[in-house]
């Protein structure tokens, strides 16, 4: 038997706020930079979704671990500089969560201060003040379903209760692994495919959101 929903975990980058494009364009840019000549479809693929431990092992194994030091450090700054300039939240975002009378939270690979900056430069920190969580805190992030379990017993709910909205494919896989449903976001860089699976509910329109969860 399903259980009602007692729980929403949002991921916050290209869920909450909508960074992954321009997370993605910084990426290839590094890449260019340092000697990785990697695509957009390549960082989605390979980067989108994940901790940035994670993209900085990938980068370590590719061009060495002075290169990876270099590139974690120049995301951070170039990364930065965009979100202040350009940063707005997901399209239909704020009227879903306006919509939405379950409880919530975040559940995001980025750092604590990465969500503060992204979520506190689209005026969303105060709607999940206390209630964030990040890879940082777990030992293995997405696709392990660590990060979930860990937000589903900080906020004292069974998983088996809890939903997660996403946008990338280590982070349905994560909910999978979980033993939580999923609501694939395909409104931004991933497409639709990828995000299909068990258990996964794809949509693209953030304003869907809330029906979605009415139905479920």
């Amino acid at each position: 038997m399903i259980k009602p929903i007692e729980l929403v975990i949002f991921d916050c980058d290209g869920v909450l706020v909508d960074s992954e494009r321009i997370a993605a364009r910084v990426q290839v840019a590094l890449g260019a930079e340092l000697g990785w000549p990697i695509t957009e479809d390549e960082v989605i693929d390979r980067f989108i979704g994940r901790s940035n431990a994670s993209v900085a092992e990938q980068v370590a194994a590719r061009l060495g671990r002075e290169a990876a030091v270099t590139w974690t450090e120049r995301f951070t700054e170039l990364h930065r500089e965009a979100v202040d300039a350009e940063l707005s939240p997901v399209e239909g975002l704020p009227g879903a969560l306006d919509a939405i009378t379950l409880p919530t939270c975040v559940a995001s690979s980025g750092s604590h201060d990465k969500m503060r900056h992204t979520l506190g430069r689209t005026g969303l920190y105060e709607r999940f003040a206390g209630r964030i969580y990040s890879a940082t805190e777990v030992s293995q992030g997405k696709p392990a379903p660590d990060l979930f379990l860990y937000a589903a017993r900080q906020m004292g709910v069974d998983p088996a209760a809890c939903v997660v909205v996403e946008d990338s494919r280590p982070g349905v896989q994560a909910a999978r692994a979980a033993g939580m449903r999923a609501f694939g976001y395909a409104g931004g860089l991933t497409p639709a495919e990828r995000l299909e699976g068990p258990d996964t509910t794809v949509f693209h329109d953030m304003g869907e959101l809330p029906g979605l969860l009415e139905a479920a």
